[in-house]
């Protein structure tokens, strides 16, 4: 909207252009935060399951649903865990890119630990404790190619997606101490999951990693110029620095991540 604000003082030389923005917070380049997926767990060692998130909060008491919130017109609220958090202290860090892409091209790719570490291996590619790993699938480049008209069906059909269902994964994740996950794709992991029998998480990586181990996901990151770059360099290791936005109550957020190399 524009505002010639000489039509209330004619003294005014001004022209002040203000803007309005409803956007959904998980649509795009996102993290999401510790608030976003829980599980069922007996968190009172009594023999019953409840659901709770990261630390033992608890479903309908410090994370609350839109059914909670019968007043708030369908919003959810982190009264814990929420992505103002992320924005407390920046996410800054050293950054360690794994093309996957370069390995397994644009078809669609279940990732093992096992092919994770053979791909590390034939790059050269050391993760250290701490790091932030971001994998570059080529799924946004693919994306952003489609010019507004994607096909629905591109997360299960486009790009290398962690397999979430391999306990060898899911050791690495937890032996390799790093501090989050990062990819240019809908969901990290592959969304939903593999089938498996009996109960299980829809999304197996986000409970281990959101749940068990409190790391944040980072979604939907554009990584094309980046691994472009570090390709070129013969690197893999650059500066992350990516603050969430401080939206008390929210379960995540947009973020512009900025990579320093």
């Amino acid at each position: 909207m524009n505002f010639a604000l000489s039509q209330e003082n004619p003294n005014y030389t001004d022209v002040v252009c203000d803007d309005y923005a409803q956007i959904y917070l998980q649509y795009s380049t996102q993290w999401d935060a510790l608030s976003h997926v829980g599980s069922h767990f007996d968190v009172n060692g009594d023999g019953i399951d409840e659901l709770v998130y990261y630390n033992g909060f608890q479903a309908g008491i410090d994370i609350l649903a839109p059914q909670d919130l019968p007043d708030m017109d369908g919003q959810s609220r982190a009264k814990a865990l929420g992505v103002e958090r992320l924005a407390e202290q920046a996410i800054q860090g050293r950054g360690v890119l794994i093309n996957l892409r370069k390995h397994f091209g644009d078809g669609h790719t279940l990732v093992s630990g096992r092919m994770l570490k053979q791909v590390m291996e034939q790059d050269g590619i050391e993760v250290s404790k701490g790091d932030i790993v971001a994998l570059y699938t080529g799924f946004t480049d693919l994306l952003i190619a489609c010019n507004g008209q994607p096909q629905a069906d591109m997360p299960e059909t486009v790009g290398a997606v962690l397999d979430g269902r391999d306990p060898e994964l899911h050791q690495w994740i937890i032996d390799s101490e790093i501090t989050t996950l990062v990819a240019d794709n809908y969901g990290v992991e592959a969304v939903p999951g593999r089938p498996a029998n009996g109960v299980c998480a829809f999304l197996p990586l986000h409970e281990l990693c959101l749940f068990k181990l409190g790391m944040p996901f980072g979604e939907m990151w554009y990584l094309h110029e980046l691994a472009q770059w570090l390709q070129e360099a013969g690197r893999h290791r650059f500066m992350l620095t990516a603050p969430a936005l401080r939206l008390p109550g929210a379960v995540g957020s947009p973020v512009t991540p900025v990579a320093t190399v």
